[in-house]
């Protein structure tokens, strides 16, 4: 009687159900991702202030503009002028006016009004109060009306 040798079966694994489990973690991360992050810049060191505190009801548009100093590693000022850090990299708010500019008239290509848009300003901690005013004054020269400013919330003493 002939014995019939068996080679061990090797298992293919289907690989087709943990790509679509991948896919659907990564599209679920993507919609519970804070987006109001990829609008900070770590560059500004806000105020904090014990009445800072979300909005009540979320705003429809935003712009939001980061003004702060040029900084070494150590958090020293390497440059006393603050900067509107902007995509094209940093300005001085006189020099932010083109920027604006475009951002008015793009919400206007897009049928939106500038005078509807909140605009959003994150100033550092050491930032003049008159460099935020005339931040505030340029964005108006613009069309922009709504502005909000951002702070750190402080804990209240007790």
């Amino acid at each position: 009687m002939r014995i019939k040798s068996t080679q061990p079966n090797v298992v293919d694994l289907d690989m087709t159900p943990m790509i679509d489990i991948v896919f659907q973690l990564i599209a679920f991360f993507m919609i519970v991702t804070n987006f109001e992050q990829t609008q900070a810049d770590e560059r500004v060191k806000l105020p904090e202030n014990q009445l800072a505190r979300p909005p009540m009801t979320p705003r429809d548009q935003e712009l939001y503009v980061n003004i702060g100093f040029q900084r070494d590693d150590q958090g020293r000022l390497l440059d006393p002028q603050p900067y509107v850090f902007s995509k094209e990299g940093p300005k001085t708010v006189t020099g932010f006016g083109s920027e604006l500019q475009m951002e008015s008239r793009v919400a206007q290509a897009k049928k939106i009004d500038p005078k509807t848009i909140t605009v959003v300003i994150r100033a550092d901690s050491d930032t003049p109060a008159g460099v935020v005013q005339d931040l505030i004054k340029l964005a108006q020269d613009h069309g922009f009306e709504k502005f909000a400013l951002k702070a750190k919330s402080q804990p209240l003493d007790e």
